[in-house]
């Protein structure tokens, strides 16, 4: 993979797909709840990339359940408290309710933090129930920059251990190499001996493409295992355009990617500024956005649409959310990011929000990550 001063022609656009076909923007829902707190000035990095590869995501057996309504009603919430209000599983949309719904974001949390209590896996399944959520991806949380208390891979491992319903997603922070050049690879080989599903969420405070991280990608292409990337202004550090992840989705084909938080979903829109991939942009979606071009042009991409970053994206501009969500839902997983007991979680309105066809919903809500699971 090239360094970070490396340039290289743009050579792969043609993939992409115009999301904006004449569409009136419509005012922006205020957030009124921040899942991933921001942090100072962004860090300023440069680089690009290109090259593409296209592979045909494996189809699933389909499942069994009712038909879709010839007309499904969208139901907006009011105001912003509305749409940070915890919806009861039995007010969603009756077209989907009855598809399974994969969480691909949660966390378990050892001590209180920031005024919040800590979260066991007991208490996440509690959750799950409550809202109506079958299954859950939970991640590991190892490096300094991902919480003021760490919730360590090894500790997570335990956490779930006689949940069959949480799938274990474990992280080793790249710079463990201070120890030896095989301490990263010692790490990820126990982690998955114990159950690791994944590696997330890698929120380590270096460049995404740091060479340190080199020889963990090369792992999750060994071992098949998908990778939740954390992208902000303190973690997995990229500039403006995204061109270091776009060369680690062209360098590592064999490795799919999951992007998060804010220095990604600020990309939905063209507009982006360094102070965006810190915070949630509030103005109108402008065409030709760089997340539209990566999930259609790289196979191995995909959107978690968990936190309020992913939230922020498809309610900031609905006109666009709803095109977006039709055209990328191939390539967008369900994910909330519940943190601690409490956390008010609006995502699952997403379901009345928008109005997609019953196959979509069942890409986005379970089949997309089941197949990334293997």
């Amino acid at each position: 993979m090239p360094g970070p001063g490396v340039l290289r022609a743009d050579t792969n656009r043609s993939g992409s797909r115009q999301l904006h076909r004449g569409i009136i923007v419509r005012s922006v829902d205020a957030l009124a709840v921040s899942q991933e707190p921001t942090e100072p000035a962004p860090s300023s990095i440069d680089g690009s990339s290109t090259t593409t590869r296209r592979r045909t995501l494996a189809t699933l057996a389909a499942t069994s359940g009712i038909a879709l309504p010839a007309e499904t009603t969208v139901a907006a919430t009011d105001d912003a408290r509305d749409a940070a209000t915890e919806p009861d599983a039995s007010t969603r949309d009756d077209a989907v309710a009855d598809l399974p719904l994969f969480d691909a974001h949660t966390h378990v949390v050892p001590a209180e933090t920031l005024g919040r209590d800590p979260l066991s896996a007991d208490e996440l399944v509690e959750w799950l129930d409550a809202v109506g959520i079958d299954r859950a991806v939970v991640h590991a949380l190892d490096s300094p920059e991902a919480y003021p208390v760490q919730a360590p891979s090894w500790w997570v491992l335990e956490e779930l251990e006689g949940h069959d319903r949480l799938v274990p997603f474990c992280t080793v922070d790249p710079r463990v190499d201070v120890y030896g050049a095989d301490t990263v690879l010692e790490r990820l080989e126990s982690l998955v001996e114990r159950g690791a599903r994944g590696i997330g969420e890698l929120k380590a405070g270096v460049a995404i493409d740091d060479e340190r991280l080199e020889r963990l990608y090369e792992l999750c292409a060994e071992y098949d295992l998908p990778a939740l990337v954390h992208v902000d202004d303190k973690a997995m550090l990229d500039a403006v355009g995204l061109p270091r992840f776009e060369d680690v989705l062209a360098s590592y084909p064999g490795v799919d990617f999951l992007a998060h938080a804010h220095g990604w979903w600020a990309h939905v829109s063209a507009d982006v500024s360094e102070s965006d991939l810190g915070r949630y942009p509030e103005r109108p979606v402008e065409p030709g956005g760089r997340v539209p071009e990566l999930l259609a042009g790289y196979d191995n991409c995909y959107g978690d649409l968990a936190g309020m970053s992913g939230w922020n994206a498809l309610t900031r501009d609905p006109e666009f959310g709803q095109a977006f969500l039709e055209d990328h839902h191939e390539h967008l997983v369900f994910g909330t990011d519940y943190l601690y007991p409490g956390h008010e979680i609006p995502h699952l309105e997403l379901f009345d929000r928008f109005d997609l066809e019953r196959e979509a919903w069942s890409a986005i809500r379970y089949r997309n990550l089941e197949s990334l699971l293997g």
